[in-house]
C-alpha cells in the first residue's frame, strides 16, 4: 500500500514557515551522534532517515517531479509502493505570497482523506499505510474515529495500518502548576495547543451523531478508540512507538523535563502515549531532536516490522505467584533484542521509569490463570541473519523487588539494581521445510547454554517448540522459567509464546 507521513505540531506561523520549507517535512531527516560503545570509547551511528530506509529496503517510490499535486495530477497511475507527504501545514504558511488560512486540525483530517481518496484511485491499493509524528498521529484519528464515521463508511476502507511515533493520545499534561498550566492553554488556545487538552480532544475525536454539547463525559478517556462503536477501527491494525528519554528533549528544545515529568519522551508523558489495547513498544528515544523517536533505528526497526512483517508474537508471564510479603512491590523489566541490529526493539526498565508492575492486580482469565504482557512484536521472515537462517531474538527478563516501611521506601536490606531473577529467553524463529508451514520455534535459556551466545546453535532436539494449541493459524506454546525463578514466581510459572499470521 501506499504509506503517508503525517507530521507533528509546528505551533506558531513562525514554526509552520519553516516546516513547510522542508520538502518532506522533516521526514527525511536523518541523524548521527554518538553513545559510549565498545571499550569505553565514543561510538559513531548514522540512520539515514524512515524515508530513504523505506525506499532502500523496501523498494518504495518517492514521487516528486515539482510537487506532489503536480505529480498526482498529471499522472494517470503511480506505483502502490509510494510514500506521500501529508502537506496540511501549506495553507496556513506566510511565506507563499497569499493569506494564511488558520490551522484546524479537522480540517487537515477532512484534507487527509482527499489525499487517500487521489492514492488509492491512482494506485489501486485498497488503502493506505499511516505514519505519524506526534500531533499527526490524532489528525489521523481524527480521520479514522470522526470523519470517515461521519460519512458512514468504514476506516478500514481507508486505512490498512496506523503507526504513531510519540503521539499525545491522553493530551498532554504537566507535572508542575496543578493544572493551571493546562487551563490556560486550552482557554486562551494560544497557537492552537488547546488541541492537546481534553474539551478540543473530545470534538474532533467523536462522531458527531455520539458527541455531547456539555463536553466529554467524566470517564472519557481520550486514548481510547472504542472498538464498540460503528464503523470502528481494529485496534490490532494500531501500533504506537513510546520514547521514554526526557533528558534528550530537554537538551535539543530547552523544555525541562520537570515541566512534563521524569516519565515522559520530554513532551509526552508513557502513560498518554498509546491507545489502550494497541501494538506498542518503548524505546529510550526523546520526542524529536538528534536523540528522537522518528529519526532512530529503534522507531524505524518497529515500523518496517508493523506494516511488512509476517508474523505477530506475543510473549506473556503467565501462572506466577508472588510470595506472600507485606510492604513489597515487585516489578519485571523486560529488553527485546534482535540478531542482526545494533539497538534494543523494546525496553521497559526502572531506570527509564516504565517497568512492568507485577504487584498491580494482573490479568486474569477464565481458568483463573495470572497472565501479565511481557512483549508483543513482529517478526520479518525476509530478514533472516546468520548461518543457521533463522531468526534469533533474546527477551531479558528481570524481576525486582522493592520493599516499604511506614510508607516509605525501606534501604536496609537493598542491593540497588539488583534483580531477584535476571535471565534471557533466547528464541530461534524459522528452519523449518515448509515456507507456508508456521514457522519452527527454538527456545533455550541463556542460563543453560556453555560458552557465548553468538556461538550457540540449537539442536532439533529438547529445544524445539511444539504447538499446544489446536486451532488452525494460532501456535502457543508454554516455556518453563528456570528453577530459580520458582522461589519468586512459583513453580507454575510459564512464559507463553503466541505466534499468529500478520500481514
Amino acid at each position: 500500500m501506499p504509506i503517508v507521513y503525517v507530521r507533528g505540531y509546528a505551533g506558531n506561523t513562525a514554526g509552520i514557515d519553516k516546516a513547510v520549507t522542508d520538502p518532506f517535512y522533516g521526514f527525511n531527516e536523518g541523524s548521527t551522534h554518538i553513545r559510549i560503545g565498545a571499550d569505553d570509547e565514543p561510538s559513531f551511528y548514522q540512520f539515514e532517515s524512515p524515508l530513504l530506509r523505506l525506499h532502500l529496503d523496501e523498494g518504495y517510490h518517492i514521487l516528486v517531479d515539482g510537487g506532489q499535486e503536480l505529480y498526482l495530477a498529471t499522472h494517470e497511475t503511480i506505483p502502490p509502493d509510494s510514500i506521500w507527504i501529508h502537506r496540511f501545514y501549506d495553507t496556513s504558511a506566510s511565506t507563499w505570497g497569499v493569506g494564511p488560512h488558520e490551522f484546524r486540525l479537522e480540517t487537515a483530517a477532512q484534507d487527509l482523506l482527499t489525499l487517500i481518496e487521489t492514492l488509492k484511485e491512482k494506485s489501486g491499493a485498497p488503502g493506505v499505510h499511516l505514519v505519524a509524528h506526534s500531533m499527526g498521529g490524532l489528525v489521523c484519528r481524527c480521520l479514522i474515529q470522526k470523519i470517515i464515521p461521519d460519512l458512514g463508511h468504514d476506516p478500514a476502507d481507508y486505512v490498512g495500518k496506523l503507526f504513531t511515533y510519540g503521539t499525545p493520545h491522553g493530551g498532554i499534561a504537566f507535572d508542575v502548576g496543578f493544572g493551571v498550566l493546562e487551563r490556560l492553554r486550552d482557554v486562551t488556545g494560544i497557537n492552537g495547543a488547546d488541541i492537546f487538552g481534553p474539551e478540543r480532544m473530545y470534538h474532533y475525536l467523536t462522531p458527531k451523531a455520539l458527541t455531547d454539547p456539555d463536553g466529554p463525559p467524566q470517564s472519557w478517556d481520550a486514548r481510547a478508540m472504542p472498538p464498540d462503536r460503528p464503523f470502528a477501527f481494529p485496534l490490532g491494525r494500531v501500533f504506537c512507538l513510546i520514547g521514554t528519554d526526557p533528558t534528550d528533549y530537554e537538551v535539543a528544545h530547552g523544555l525541562s523535563s520537570a515541566t512534563v515529568g521524569p516519565r515522559s519522551d520530554g513532551l509526552v508523558q508513557i502513560d498518554n502515549a498509546y491507545v489502550p489495547g494497541a501494538h506498542q513498544a518503548h524505546v529510550h528515544r526523546s520526542h524529536s531532536g538528534s536523540y528522537g523517536l522518528v529519526n532512530s533505528e529503534e522507531g524505524y526497526q518497529n515500523l518496517r516490522r508493523f506494516l511488512f512483517g509476517d508474523c505477530e508474537v506475543d510473549a506473556e508471564l503467565v501462572d506466577f505467584h508472588l510470595p506472600e510479603r507485606d510492604n513489597t512491590t515487585w516489578q519485571a523489566e523486560v529488553r527485546l533484542s534482535v540478531r542482526g541490529l545494533q539497538i534494543v526493539t523494546h525496553e521497559r526498565i526502572s531506570a527509564q521509569w516504565c517497568p512492568i508492575q507485577l504487584s498491580e492486580s494482573p490479568t486474569g482469565t477464565d481458568d483463573g490463570e495470572t497472565c501479565v504482557p511481557l512483549v508483543d512484536t513482529f517478526l520479518n521472515s525476509g530478514l533472516r541473519t546468520g548461518g543457521s537462517g533463522t531468526m534469533r531474538y533474546a527477551l531479558h527478563l528481570r524481576i525486582l523487588s522493592l520493599h516499604r516501611h511506614d510508607g516509605l521506601l525501606s534501604f536496609n536490606d537493598h542491593l540497588e539494581q539488583t534483580a531477584d531473577f535476571d535471565d534471557i529467553l533466547v528464541v530461534d524463529v524459522g528452519g523449518g521445510d515448509d515456507p507456508a508451514a508456521m514457522p519452527v520455534l527454538r527456545a533455550t535459556w541463556n542460563s543453560t547454554i556453555k560458552g557465548p551466545i553468538s556461538d550457540y546453535r540449537p539442536d532439533g532436539g529438547s529445544s524445539t517448540l511444539g504447538d499446544e494449541n489446536p486451532a488452525d493459524g494460532v501456535w502457543v506454546h508454554h516455556i518453563e522459567l528456570p528453577a530459580t525463578a520458582a522461589p519468586i514466581l512459583g513453580a507454575d510459572a510459564r512464559i507463553r509464546l503466541t505466534v499468529t499470521p500478520w500481514g
